[in-house]
């Protein structure tokens, strides 16, 4: 199973996504949980102990020139656009129990798009792990999909949209569907978060017809508290993780 997970920043995307893959980690699935949102943190919402050493594997500037043989910074020039990324997933990730962990990181670029080593080292990987590994696949994305490209796409069983009851969250899940739609991603669905009460559920429904809604999460100040003391969603008492169980097995 290959999920990737998307959503305006600041909807609880990188929260759900912690939920999922520790739920999943306790059914006995072994997951690869790739982090490819540069201004998330998954590894700290999973309980990987000192989260915030990791190197994301865009600034590992020696690893990118040795599989590209090209400096990471650089456009223009020869570079090969299919490294040797087969090995990394075991040899770059954090392990806790059966959660494999790797950060991708973000390419610093100006413009509209990136044709640089550190950009086709972190494209031809996400491929790799899309379309090779026999894990359970879970991408915590940015708002945009980027790492994901038109082959790739197809084979994402799903992409889950976290939104709140908010126009913006619903204008970002309207542009995320359209550029999915572009590269040929049609397994789209969205996860309601933050949940006060039934009139926010069927806020969300109204203004999101066109949607399938795999589950909604309660608001719930316990998850709040544990992102304030650096602690996981997982970790603490919140009818969340259950929510959460229940959409893996519709799923």
């Amino acid at each position: 199973m290959k999920l990737a997970i998307s959503g305006k920043g600041g909807v609880g995307k990188t929260t759900f996504s912690a939920l999922l893959i520790r739920n999943l980690n306790e059914m006995g699935k072994h997951v690869l949980a790739i982090d490819a949102d540069p201004d998330a943190n998954l590894a700290a919402a999973l309980g990987v102990a000192n989260a915030e050493s990791i190197t994301p594997i865009a600034e590992m500037k020696e690893l990118i020139f040795e599989r590209t043989e090209a400096k990471p910074g650089s456009i223009g020039g020869f570079f090969k656009l299919n490294p040797k990324v087969d090995d990394l997933p075991d040899a770059l990730s954090v392990r806790l129990g059966n959660i494999k962990l790797m950060r991708l990181g973000g390419v610093q670029k100006g413009g509209s798009g990136c044709i640089c080593p550190e950009s086709t080292l972190l494209r031809a990987l996400v491929t790799h792990i899309v379309l090779a590994r026999d894990e359970v696949v879970v991408m915590d994305m940015e708002a945009g999909i980027e790492h994901l490209g038109r082959g790739t796409a197809r084979a994402v069983n799903k992409l889950l949209v976290v939104v709140e009851p908010g126009r913006r969250s619903i204008d970002t899940a309207e542009h995320i569907r359209k550029l999915a739609g572009e590269i040929g991603l049609k397994n789209i669905a969205v996860v309601g978060n933050k949940i006060r009460s039934p009139r926010d559920e069927a806020f969300l429904r109204e203004h999101l017809a066109g949607f399938a809604f795999l589950g909604f999460l309660p608001y719930d100040n316990a998850l709040i508290e544990a992102d304030l003391a650096g602690v996981s969603p997982f970790d603490v008492a919140s009818p969340a993780k259950a929510a959460v169980k229940e959409m893996i097995g519709r799923l």
